[in-house]
């Protein structure tokens, strides 16, 4: 199995930018579908991005289209997410998460996946 560690979170201004970063060991990186999360506090855990095996195919959010972007790297192990134009409703915990299924290629929902990383808290700031 696949492990996943975030970083790249921390506190910005709004209007900011980020990038995270989602290393995974283990297994071939490559052999899993991933997706990007996030939970504020006393919300539920949400869809932010999903990113297919290869990278080809990606799916975002709707609000956060434009201005969130998904990567990944096949070679590096690493999956990505940029995140523009940062704002205070964006604070929350961020997750990456990981999935083996065949038959997810973008999940959008947390039970498609069997594999999370610790997380990474990122704070924007009025």
């Amino acid at each position: 199995q696949v492990q996943l560690v975030e970083s790249g979170g921390g506190l910005v201004q709004a209007g900011g930018s980020l990038r995270l970063s989602c290393a995974a060991s283990g297994r071939t990186f490559s052999t899993y579908a991933m997706g990007w999360f996030r939970q504020a506090p006393g919300k539920e855990r949400e869809f932010v991005a999903a990113i297919s095996r290869s990278g080809g195919s990606t799916e975002y959010a709707n609000s956060l289209k434009g201005r969130f972007a998904i990567s990944r790297d096949n070679v590096k192990n690493t999956l990505y997410l940029q995140m523009n134009s940062l704002q205070p409703d964006d604070t929350a915990v961020y997750y990456c998460a990981g999935s083996l299924a065949r038959t997810i290629l973008l999940g959008t929902s947390p039970r498609s996946y069997a594999y999370w990383g610790q997380g990474t808290q990122v704070t924007v700031s009025s």
